[in-house]
């Protein structure tokens, strides 16, 4: 018989739910599945997804904590006369975003009833292709039929199995946002760049933080990188800038355990968790105890409940994510994914929502717009932040050849940094550009404050094709750090040499 649905989304992140409710707008009947599987610590969540329970929100709250913290120091040099030693107190910060968060998941439930669409709050698995079944938490079965699906589940952090210790004591990002305590003395281990955001705010608000880091930290955010085959080029860029980030959280007290990999973990009388770890460098075993122990492994696809398998919907069979093409349609002609599930797609909230709506435009709008992956601006919120657009130096010269690429780069030091004296040795900004006449601009990389802010003015004009000589020209806002990126003089010719086809 007919389906009951013209739209069913599986999955009530960023992505899913802008889809979902853009369906709605064109009058369709849609309905969304969400149901979130407490971490092995029993964290759990509500509507919203990663970025809004466990990601960009909070850790962005987190991170305003810190910046604060900053500020405290920096206001004594401006007049400000403030009481020394300044405390921090983790429940209250905890206790208002938390707050925050909530109010954010009672606000997608309301949009979802005010635009008709029905939410289910259940775990779905696919039965045929159109049907979806799932139980409530009473146990009661629920059948969902749809002429249209859409994948959108996202994510959850992987745990290092192979670590004795590692799921009976240590945490992820999943939990430690939604800690009613302090975490005390913080191991974030394994140094994908959510370890180093966390380490940032962690010593911003005074705990005593280490990161411990098997390899070069930042490894993976480079979007571009996998470019690349050669490997004493492989991370250039990402290796220049990851080493200015963590050299400023060093300076400001964040500790760094290198060429380190920890082998257990075990839970002391006092509650206190001894970490062993083997260090590369020496070739010694060593141990130190902490309160909490964070993993930062990565993240695997959360579709092992699916049943993606019998119905067909093929994935990669290294990474787990599903395949998709161009349109986010899957290897099932009306089964469709978006998000951070899906093979070759940037992990990041506003390319998810971006994906999502035009699906649903495709879909039920008479719109064939596609989604253009290609220059997706991002930052890391570590205390000095790194925003970035475009590609990086190497991934230009495997793209172009090294003949063809001109650097220009320069440090600079912010005015907000004189008068308290702080240190600007790694405020850097960095502009990838083919070397031809109109000098394309590939790609923009800044450390310093404000990061995100300073990237996101100029994506609109790498977006748009800008030039070197078009940027030269536009007027800087003075004083500002984004004002920097329209002084760049400073070039180098770059050193990478290295080409390969289909870019």
């Amino acid at each position: 018989g007919k389906n009951e649905y013209d739209l069913l989304v599986i999955g009530g992140g960023s992505g899913g739910l802008a889809c979902a409710k853009e369906a709605a707008q064109f009058g369709r009947k849609v309905a969304v599945l969400d149901s979130v599987e407490p971490s092995p610590q029993g964290t759990t969540w509500g509507i919203g997804g990663t970025c809004v329970n466990v990601g960009c929100i909070p850790k962005k709250l987190m991170h305003q904590a810190a910046l604060l913290g900053s500020a405290l120091k920096d206001a004594q040099h401006y007049g400000w006369n403030i009481s020394q030693p300044v405390h921090h107190t983790w429940s209250v910060m905890a206790q208002g975003v938390q707050n925050y968060v909530k109010s954010l998941n009672w606000g997608h439930r309301v949009q979802l009833q005010d635009k008709k669409v029905k939410y289910f709050n259940i775990k779905g698995r696919f039965s045929d292709p159109h049907t979806v079944r799932g139980l409530t938490k009473a146990g009661k079965e629920t059948v969902v039929t749809a002429d249209n699906i859409v994948i959108a589940t996202g994510g959850r952090p992987k745990y290092p199995t192979h670590i004795a210790g590692a799921l009976e004591y240590g945490i992820t990002s999943d939990d430690l946002f939604w800690l009613k305590e302090s975490p005390g003395k913080t191991l974030p281990s394994f140094i994908l760049y959510v370890a180093l955001e966390c380490a940032g705010f962690l010593t911003g608000i005074g705990l005593d933080t280490t990161v411990m880091m098997r390899s070069i930290p930042l490894r993976g955010f480079d979007q571009a990188s996998h470019i690349s085959k050669k490997k004493q080029i492989y991370f250039t860029t990402q290796q220049q800038m990851a080493s200015l980030v963590t050299e400023h959280m060093e300076s400001y007290g964040t500790k760094f355990l290198k060429r380190c990999s920890p082998t257990k973990v075990e839970k002391l009388k006092s509650k206190r968790l001894q970490v062993t770890w083997k260090n590369d460098d020496l070739n010694t075993e060593e141990t130190d105890s902490f309160d909490t122990v964070m993993w930062a492994v990565g993240r695997v696809p959360d579709t092992k409940t699916l049943n993606l398998e019998t119905v067909g919907v093929k994935t990669n069979c290294e990474t787990g994510k599903i395949i998709v093409d161009a349109s986010e349609a899957t290897s099932v002609p009306h089964i469709y994914a978006v998000g951070d599930i899906t093979e070759g797609r940037p992990e990041l909230t506003p390319v998810a929502i971006a994906a999502g709506k035009l699906l649903a435009q495709r879909l039920f709008g008479q719109s064939s717009e596609l989604m253009d992956y290609k220059n997706v601006p991002t930052t890391v919120f570590t205390p000095l932040e790194y925003g970035c657009v475009g590609l990086s130096e190497e991934a230009a010269v495997q793209c172009h050849g090294s003949d063809n690429i001109e650097v220009y780069h320069a440090y600079y030091k912010p005015l907000e940094f004189t008068v308290a004296e702080r240190d600007a040795t790694q405020c850097y900004v960095k502009m990838v550009c083919l070397r031809e006449r109109q000098q394309r601009i590939l790609g923009l990389h800044f450390i310093g404050p404000n990061a995100g802010e300073v990237i996101q003015g100029f994506a609109l004009g790498i977006k748009c094709g800008a030039t070197y000589p078009q940027l030269m020209k536009t007027v800087g806002i003075h004083p500002t750090c984004a004002e920097e990126v329209t002084k760049l003089r400073i070039t180098k010719r770059s050193g990478l040499d290295a080409t390969v086809t289909g870019c």
